[in-house]
């Protein structure tokens, strides 16, 4: 239970192989004869047999040749038969090398793997390479070379194309994996596998679309936390978007709302399959968290330019030496070398003058990474000038980066610094976009950190109430909300909204006017016109009552006459909005498939469509997330001092995208959204027009979630947090632990006694590993739970101050198995809290946990030389039997 569920396919120990008989090789598939050579030239160290699924044997003999793995490689008629005898052998897994079986075959093949208990590869894929356990169950080529990058891709001829590139490049693999269409296991479980995997350190991912975004996420967001993940996606643009949906037969979605997906994954995106492994190879290295200033240092002033151009297109920052560091580096170089903006150091330069520069650079605090061009010049050493950068790697704590241009004189010199383990390129540009990728990974760590919970710590809304609004709408079956509706269900949540009052007849419209002061705006008011401006139905700046009376009537006739079959319950009457110089912005909702409700930022007004500004989050939102996904747009320009107008109240701005989000996260009838204009200035925000569409709630009876299965990012469950008394006085906090726990929870490993912590994790560490803590703090919570128990702690210093610090006590967790049904738990509590009734309270909150989420059954693993816990779940109902796989475990079990 301590290893990944799947193992079997990735780390077999046994294998049986299903691929025709040799004697026959006409009655053999490409990929058989493929297969076979790839399996008889590596010398895999584990049980490999072949069989003929025609000459089996007895159901006896089957059992006896039981596997973790069967590999199936046959013609599409035989692959069921060969799947039901893997079933019968008890092979744990199967992976099916194929091409040509339908959605309908792939599905019966589930249905069997389903039955069987077998975690299917498969059909319609190349197969998968493992170098460093030199197995080669592919029908790809040869074994790749063996390193730490995991790829996984929906392609199989571009998984040939990257490993015939990535031979000639010194690029190594931990893992290969294709996944083709209509396969069992999906890019989601392989990324999972590979999150826990030792040998992976980062993994490459080429994707055509997904098939159940709420898995993909929960999957890459695991794995993006504890190692880097590079991404490159295919249909970008329409044209290739169609095709990668009809290639794949998965849902692919909107570009756009792809990259919000990745960013907030912490994932990072790349446009073609060479950058895919440049970016993997920077984000592997050592290099820490970096902002985006990139200084250039170089020995020609072109290719300088086109670096510092690149730096510009893709939005980082020149780094530029401080004065006092250009003063202290100055008399180190050549005379005509320049420092203000690039580090020019001119053609005189030599490797003396590069490490000088280059140390000045990485000590600067105004640089974040330091990229170094090489332009040959006649006579110059170029392997002793990236022998100055080899040399002074390990005291730079920056990235850092090399372009040693031209080719026949340069290549002893790329040899020198890939043996070096320093990223090297071709070109300056593909150089600086390797440091973009470095500086987006960390920018979007951040945002994968952010766990926020489905409300905000704002003002309580009315969320029956608005609820009641829509359930009327839907009542009505329209679909589109009027004004007035829309309004209120804003106001539900406390979005500010202009004060609207609707109109029947032309002298209320007068009379509203007069009593809301002029100038008012007058709006027709009608379920079945979506775009009022379409058909003439928005007034603006009407000064007096007299033009409010003939503006209605005006409106009403006009609307009526171009839309004869509109329903028209009147017209809206509201004031102006006074701000002088508030500026136009848009929030909005839209839902794409797969990745459900995401919200919008950008410019406002009538012009929206054409000036295509809109920035795009999943939410749940949290002040950091809504500050960023203003920061995207480029409306945000025009947001501070801008043209002799004061800056906006980005507070009031930000709470409008957080009441947006509290309304996406509780009301899963909305489609969409459009709050356009909201006017915002330096006193507040205020919505001006909005237009919402909804629609019945889609329920899912297999998904766990509760009220959020809608939402591709499960929000913090902060239903689960409660404070409870201690045995022997005091009070303690139990919730749900988030990424910021992370210290605590090393601190809390940290002072276990020897015993607990071998208790806890088999094993004699003194603390968790970065990728460990990563793990246990950033999970997803529809798949697995943590809590913990939280105390507070008053100290006073030797001056008599008191501070209070909170300590993690305790921790209880369950991880779902594959089964979807039953879980997995662990427990350990501080031992200076031992006896205090808070393992069994942590127990029961995670039982409890468990059985909201309809799990049927928790179990685990415990030493048979720990009874104090074996103990602690036996006074819990827990059940005790035997571990056979090994006799020095108990496993526990209790039905919720």
């Amino acid at each position: 239970m301590d290893k990944h569920y799947l193992t079997p396919l990735f780390a077999p120990e046994s294998i049986i192989v299903f691929c025709g008989s040799p004697d026959d090789p006409a009655g053999q598939t490409a990929q058989a004869q493929a297969l076979r050579q790839a399996l008889s030239t590596q010398r895999y160290s584990g049980s490999l047999q072949y069989l003929d699924i025609h000459d089996t044997g007895t159901l006896a003999d089957l059992a006896q040749a039981r596997a973790d793995l069967a590999i199936i490689a046959l013609p599409p008629k035989d692959v069921a038969a060969a799947l039901e005898v893997a079933g019968r052998m008890t092979c744990r897994s199967a992976l099916v090398i194929s091409s040509g079986i339908d959605a309908e075959q792939a599905a019966e093949l589930k249905k069997i793997a389903r039955r069987e208990g077998v975690f299917l590869l498969g059909p319609n894929c190349l197969g998968m390479q493992r170098p460093k356990l030199q197995l080669n169950a592919s029908a790809t080529g040869p074994m790749a070379r063996a390193g730490s990058l995991a790829l996984v891709s929906q392609s199989g001829a571009l998984t040939t194309s990257m490993l015939d590139w990535a031979s000639n490049n010194a690029v190594g693999f931990s893992s290969v994996v294709s996944v083709g269409p209509h396969t069992a296991l999906d890019i989601a479980q392989v990324l999972d596998f590979f999150a826990n995997d030792p040998q992976t350190h980062s993994i490459i991912v080429y994707l055509e679309g997904i098939a159940d975004a709420r898995r993909f996420m929960s999957a890459l967001r695991s794995a993006a936390n504890a190692k880097p993940v590079v991404v490159l996606k295919a249909g970008r643009k329409p044209a290739g978007n169609a095709a990668a949906q009809t290639h794949s037969g998965t849902i692919v979605g909107s570009d756009e709302v792809f990259d919000a997906a990745l960013r907030r994954a912490g994932a990072v995106r790349v446009r073609s399959f060479v950058e895919l492994f440049s970016a993997a190879k920077c984000l592997a290295s050592r290099y820490r968290p970096v902002g985006r200033r990139l200084a250039i240092v170089t020995n020609g002033g072109g290719p300088g330019v086109l670096a510092a151009d690149w730096v510009n297109e893709i939005n980082l920052h020149l780094g530029r030496l401080s004065a006092q560091t250009q003063a202290a580096l100055k008399p180190q170089l050549p005379a005509l070398a320049t420092l203000s903006d690039l580090i020019d150091l001119s053609e005189e330069a030599g490797a003396e003058h590069y490490r000088a520069a280059i140390e000045a650079a990485a000590r600067d605090g105004q640089i974040d990474g330091v990229l170094t061009i090489y332009s040959p010049k006649v006579g110059a050493d170029a392997a002793g000038m990236a022998q100055a950068l080899i040399d002074i790697k390990q005291s730079v704590g920056k990235p850092l980066l090399a372009c040693w241009m031209g080719d026949a004189s340069v290549g002893e010199a790329r040899r020198l610094l890939n043996e070096a383990g320093i990223p090297s390129f071709r070109t300056p540009e593909a150089a600086v976009g390797a440091f973009g990728n470095i500086a987006s990974f960390y920018q979007n760590q951040l945002l994968l950190q952010q766990t926020p919970p489905p409300l905000t710590a704002l003002a309580q809304p009315d969320i029956e109430g608005a609820r009641l609004v829509i359930e009327s709408v839907l009542a009505e079956r329209r679909n589109v909300l009027t004004e007035m509706e829309s309004k209120t269900l804003l106001s539900c949540f406390h979005i500010p909204v202009t004060n609207t009052v609707l109109a029947r007849s032309a002298n209320e419209a007068m009379m509203i006017a007069s009593q809301l002061g002029f100038p008012v705006a007058l709006k027709i008011d009608s379920p079945d016109i979506s775009h009022k401006s379409d058909v003439q139905g928005v007034a603006l700046n009407i000064m007096n009552a007299t033009g409010a009376r003939d503006t209605y009537t005006d409106m009403v006739q006009r609307v009526a006459r171009l839309q004869p079959q509109a329903r028209i319950n009147g017209v809206t009457v509201q004031k102006m909005a006074g701000a002088r110089r508030g500026r136009e912005v848009c929030v909005g909702l839209v839902n794409d498939e797969p990745f459900g409700p995401v919200i919008m930022f950008g410019a406002g007004g009538t012009m929206i469509e054409l000036i295509g500004d809109r920035a795009m989050e999943l939410p749940p939102l949290n002040q950091f997330l809504a500050r960023r996904l203003i920061e995207r747009a480029r409306v945000a320009e025009t947001l501070a001092e801008w043209r002799g107008a004061s800056a906006v109240d980005m507070e009031a701005l930000e709470q409008v995208l957080l009441r947006v989000s509290e309304m996406v996260c509780e009301l899963p009838q909305l489609r969409e959204m459009d709050i356009n204009p909201i006017i915002v200035d330096e006193s507040g925000a205020v919505s001006v027009d909005a237009r919402i569409v909804i629609g019945h709630a889609v329920s899912n009876a297999g998904d766990r979630s509760g009220r959020y299965h809608h939402l591709a990012i499960l929000p913090y469950p902060a239903r689960y947090e409660r404070v409870w008394p201690m045995r022997g006085g005091g009070q303690y906090t139990v919730r749900p632990i988030h990424p910021d726990d992370a210290q605590m929870l090393q601190a809390l490993v940290r002072g276990l006694s020897a015993e607990s912590r071998y208790f806890r994790f088999i094993s004699s560490l003194a603390e968790l590993s970065p990728a460990m803590l990563a793990r246990f703090t950033l999970i997803d919570y529809d798949r697995e739970m943590a809590l913990v128990a939280v105390y507070k702690e008053r100290k006073a210093d030797a001056q008599g101050v008191i501070t209070e610090t909170e300590r993690i006590i305790g921790v209880s967790r369950y991880i779902t198995n594959p089964d979807q049904t039953s879980c997995e738990f662990s427990l350990v509590v501080a031992d200076d809290f031992s006896g205090k009734g808070l393992g069994s309270r942590l127990m029961e909150s995670i039982m409890e946990v468990a059985r909201e989420k309809g799990l049927s059954e928790i179990e685990g693993l415990v030493l048979a030389k720990n009874p104090a816990m074996l103990k602690l779940m036996k006074s819990l109902g827990f059940g005790e039997k035997p571990f056979h796989e090994d006799p020095d475990f108990r496993i526990l079990t209790h039905a919720l």
